[in-house]
């Protein structure tokens, strides 16, 4: 049985900076989708210079960010002394925990002649009892994502996060979740199985594809329900096709998310916020800032 369409969205623009961006959750039909609560899209733009000041130190608390890079180069840094960089196809995780001050910098990717950024930014909720854990950081650079080729030569699907048959992420799973790039060939078709009880959603990143018989617009955003049954995803351009494919289980703990902090209930929002005007998150390294 294949799974029902709840809904499609474009979602809206919301600019940082240099930056062309578009909000794509929450938006007017869903507030999360599993553990994921935020996702803007970076469309593909020329950057013409190199930024060397970034985009702005701020902070969070209760979450997990995730930035993904199609094109280009992130780099960060933070408040507990983590920095890194990633490059196309790369990935970096950083769990805020019970408080954090971070900065990244997108940029065209240093290692090839590309003048383009590209890519997308996720909040993943955490989970209660691992909102007051310490922070962390993991860079993954594209040859360290698991990737493999699909049947009949018609793509293939890199784990970012979670685990696709014997794929594994190496970003930490606080439930279960997942974040799938699948790429198909042109013509070509590839059928996913969900489990019962995860909320799953798609985003188009190239052209017009077709999922469970219904064709959806490029930078369209698909929710469906959570019952268990199969996507099928249909190539019918002329050109290969890209789009992510995430998701997982419904967080079932209460949800208030204000600015830069998502939290389980006012009182802690109001702590958050307190903590951070004390000092309590640190501040970012002076010597390692970008």
């Amino acid at each position: 049985m294949k799974k029902q369409i709840s809904f499609s969205t474009k979602g809206n623009r919301a600019d940082l900076g240099p930056l062309t961006m578009q909000r794509m959750l929450p938006n007017r039909y869903a507030n999360k989708v599993g553990p994921f609560v935020f996702l803007d899209y970076v469309a593909p733009a020329i950057k013409k210079t190199i930024t060397k000041n970034g985009m702005g130190a701020h902070p969070h608390r209760g979450i997990a960010t995730l930035t993904y890079i199609l094109q280009g180069e992130v780099e960060h840094v933070d408040s507990a002394g983590n920095s890194g960089k990633i490059y196309s196809g790369g990935a970096q995780w950083m769990k805020a925990g019970d408080g954090i001050v971070h900065d990244e910098n997108f940029n065209c990717d240093s290692q090839t002649d590309s003048k383009y950024i590209h890519g997308f930014q996720f909040w993943i909720n955490l989970p209660a009892k691992n909102k007051a854990e310490k922070p962390a950081y993991i860079p993954v650079q594209a040859n360290k994502i698991p990737q493999k080729n699909l049947p009949d030569k018609s793509g293939w699907l890199k784990v970012i996060v979670g685990n696709y048959e014997e794929l594994s992420s190496k970003i930490p799973n606080y439930s279960r979740q997942f974040l799938y790039q699948i790429h198909l060939e042109a013509g070509k078709q590839f059928l996913i199985q969900i489990e019962n009880k995860l909320e799953v959603a798609a985003f188009l990143i190239t052209d017009n594809v077709m999922l469970n018989e219904t064709t959806f617009q490029k930078n369209e955003f698909v929710g469906f329900d959570s019952n268990a049954g199969e996507i099928e995803i249909k190539n019918t351009s002329e050109n290969a096709i890209d789009m992510m494919l995430f998701g997982g289980e419904e967080y079932t703990e209460p949800v208030v998310a204000e600015g830069p902090f998502v939290m389980n209930n006012q009182a802690e929002i109001i702590d958050a916020y307190r903590d951070f005007y004390a000092g309590k998150y640190g501040k970012i390294n002076l010597a390692t800032k970008i």
